[in-house]
């Protein structure tokens, strides 16, 4: 017998390193891999909608360090966003899936315009919704638009896909003994400076007692583990045993 799914909707964020080879450009092989692992969740009956980074075509921090504006670097940004949300629409729509791209920026040609209510619509439709262009605003990381869209869709979970297995108390790749953790409250994850997440949308997952939940997208089936309720990577919420 099926074991029914532990989470109704979720939001998943991407990284757009996570899409190329080497964190940069788009592998179409990588897309489709992924889009396959979405596929498994879905099948499940799950609503999913997904916010994607850019970085693997540009990083608005990166370029405003080299003389450009930070507003225009950061709306380039948002651009990238949106290529790599079409990228992933494609692989996607390949597989069966049907997809909506909603865009924080109006480009009525390639997608349609964020509106809430039409998002959550298209979720109860068993559509996937890739929501692009961050918050549209600059100055703010596709991790925190990811933030602010889990909440306003109700959302039960933001699911943040890294390069490792959770949230540690050290570089796992530069140090062989950092330690992870499976359970941390919001505020133990601010005031460690932890690098998984931006505190501006730490905050808002805090005040809005939205579920993170930290894990690789390069381990097989862990995305449809979680869903199922299997333990996978670090939660960060609140009511959570902290760390000694």
């Amino acid at each position: 017998m099926s074991v029914e799914p532990k989470y109704r909707r979720i939001l998943l964020k991407l990284s757009g390193e996570a899409l190329g080879s080497q964190g940069s450009g788009i592998d179409a092989e990588t897309v489709r891999r992924i889009a396959e692992e979405v596929k498994r969740v879905h099948d499940l009956g799950v609503e999913v909608a997904m916010v994607i980074g850019g970085g693997n075509m540009w990083r608005g921090a990166d370029a405003a360090a080299t003389g450009i504006d930070r507003g225009t670097a950061d709306y380039v940004g948002m651009l990238a966003t949106v290529m790599n949300s079409l990228v992933m629409q494609d692989a996607m729509e390949k597989l069966g899936i049907s997809t909506r791209v909603q865009t924080a920026i109006e480009m009525p040609p390639v997608a349609e315009p964020f509106i809430r209510r039409r998002a959550v619509r298209h979720l109860e439709k068993r559509r996937v919704v890739i929501l692009a262009a961050g918050s549209g605003n600059p100055f703010f990381t596709t991790d925190t638009a990811a933030a602010l869209r889990a909440i306003e869709l109700n959302a039960q979970v933001l699911l943040k896909a890294t390069k490792v297995d959770g949230i540690y108390d050290d570089d796992p790749m530069r140090n062989p003994n950092a330690r992870r953790f499976s359970e941390l409250s919001y505020m133990k994850a601010l005031n460690m400076g932890l690098k998984v997440m931006d505190s501006t949308a730490l905050s808002l997952c805090k005040d809005n007692n939205m579920p993170i939940l930290v894990f690789s997208l390069h381990q097989s089936g862990a995305l449809e583990a979680i869903v199922r309720g299997e333990k996978y990577g670090t939660l960060v919420s609140t009511d959570v045993k902290e760390p000694v």
